[in-house]
């Protein structure tokens, strides 16, 4: 791709990009959000079509002026959303729209089509039944069957965005073993990925985008994480994660012996300017943990006691009302809503303090609002632009800015940094300090090992919905946790 240019109305997306893959290479693709990836990667795919520039395969210049013509091209792309048809077969959604016939008939061939999808699984080295309903598969097979689509439809390069954004470790670990089967058989791949481990673990090269453009290309073995997030943020960036000097004082919450759904005899205690890191891989029991602490399951037996005085969570709003607040796994269907503006969402949990009656004072809501866009740094338009506008890391913030607002003191952090940018990331991780700093005490849960061993003051390791371990800052390493996690 060359000299790619892309201007929408009032921005300029892409300003002359040049990107160049080689054949059986993985070409990492990093920039923060509205850095040009996303725009770039519809460019190649057909759903854009570019202002200026060109676009050459094997050497040979093509148009693309719509998916069509990206696919005859052997072009597919792979979204983080997967596209696949949950009603129909493993071998219904590898053939869709090239269903095979039987000769002189205009019979599907169903045969055939389960036979071929088998040959092609077996390429990828998975044991994948092509007989199988979609629906019944776990999210790292469906991305198995979109790669095997492409392989259908011989493909001769593959775009991946955000991939392993809703795999475990060793989903993960699966599909890095496919990308490599995929090298040999000469596809080029485009990785895009917010998670830096992961470019240095399965990428040959890396190109940075900032602001529309280019910024460098680079061999990754030849860089490391300082240079790429600095390229990336346009200034140094001497640590990744800030140093914590924050004193952790009393207990402020205590949980003992608490049973729920997927939980069983759950203890710990939380104070006073303490990150408390929670671990654990998938189906461990975070989420219904998270959950639980915050009144959306219910306890079966055990206690929480918040400043030493016992308490009930039996709803969410009884969890507010005892000051604490919650940063769900998934923002836009948990945390926000996406149809109303910034200023409502950062309003929503302390409506009642707004006016009297039934009557919302505009003044005092917009005050409001203006103090936390300010005070955490909220880019956006405007207060009352609407909060899906905005980018993974500025919605966060305004989740986080909602419980403030309500005079939260206990923080639970359900993947805080789930999908957003190294940028936007390291707004986060100085977010929390300044919040120890001014007394709040936070629960982190993080499937991510290098921010969990950063950000944490302890880390309690979960397994099947019980505590295995408890580690300190100190004593942490990654095998103790992934030790600990598989017990």
């Amino acid at each position: 791709m060359e000299k790619i240019t892309k201007q929408f109305p009032g921005v300029l997306a892409l300003d002359n990009v040049s990107i160049d893959l080689k054949k059986g290479e993985v070409l990492g693709i990093l920039g923060e959000n509205g850095a040009g990836k996303s725009t770039l990667i519809k460019i190649l795919a057909g759903n854009y079509i570019k202002d200026d520039g060109e676009i050459f395969i094997d050497g040979q210049k093509f148009e693309i002026n719509n998916p069509g013509e990206a696919m005859a091209s052997g072009i597919r792309v792979i979204y983080q959303e997967l596209n696949t048809l949950n009603n129909l077969t493993v071998a219904e959604n590898i053939f869709i729209g090239e269903q095979l016939v039987k000769t002189g008939l205009k019979i599907v061939d169903w045969k055939s089509m389960v036979k071929k999808s088998k040959i092609i699984l077996e390429s990828l080295n998975v044991d994948l039944n092509p007989k199988a309903v979609m629906e019944d598969l776990s999210v790292s097979e469906k991305q198995v069957v979109e790669i095997a689509k492409a392989l259908s439809k011989e493909a001769k390069i593959l775009v991946m965005d955000e991939p392993t954004a809703a795999l475990s470790e060793d989903d993960t670990k699966s599909l890095f073993r496919i990308i490599g089967t995929l090298k040999e058989k000469g596809v080029s791949i485009i990785y895009i990925s917010h998670r830096l481990k992961e470019i240095f673990e399965i990428t040959d090269r890396v190109t940075v985008l900032r602001d529309g453009k280019k910024v460098k290309t680079l061999v990754t073995g030849e860089t490391n994480a300082n240079e790429l997030v600095s390229l990336m943020v346009g200034r140094d960036i001497k640590e990744m994660y800030p140093k914590r000097e924050v004193p952790i004082t009393e207990v402020v919450m205590e949980v003992k012996g608490m049973n729920a759904e997927g939980l069983k005899d759950i203890s710990f205690e939380l104070r006073k300017g303490e990150i408390l890191g929670i671990f654990g891989l998938l189906g461990s029991g975070r989420t219904s943990l998270v959950k639980a602490l915050f009144g959306a399951n219910p306890i079966i037996s055990g206690e929480i006691f918040i400043k030493g005085e016992k308490v009930s969570m039996k709803s969410p709003r009884k969890a507010r009302d005892n000051k604490i607040g919650l940063v769900p796994l998934d923002r836009k269907i948990e945390g926000l809503a996406l149809a109303l503006g910034v200023k409502e969402n950062i309003t929503l949990a302390n409506i009642n303090e707004l006016g009297k009656s039934f009557l919302i004072n505009k003044r005092i809501e917009a005050r409001k609002a203006e103090k936390w866009v300010n005070d955490l740094n909220i880019k956006t338009p405007g207060i009352d632009t609407e909060v899906n506008s905005l980018s993974g890391g500025n919605q966060q913030k305004v989740v986080l800015a909602r419980w403030l607002e309500s005079g939260s003191e206990v923080i639970i952090l359900n993947e805080p940094t789930r999908g957003i940018d190294v940028g936007a990331k390291i707004e986060i991780y100085k977010l929390m300090q300044d919040l120890c700093e001014k007394g709040a005490a936070i629960i982190m849960v993080s499937s991510e090992l290098p921010e969990i061993l950063s950000i944490a003051d302890r880390i309690l390791v979960m397994s099947k919905g019980r505590f295995t371990e408890e580690y300190s800052k100190k004593e942490a390493t990654e095998e103790k946790l992934l030790s600990a996690a598989c017990i």
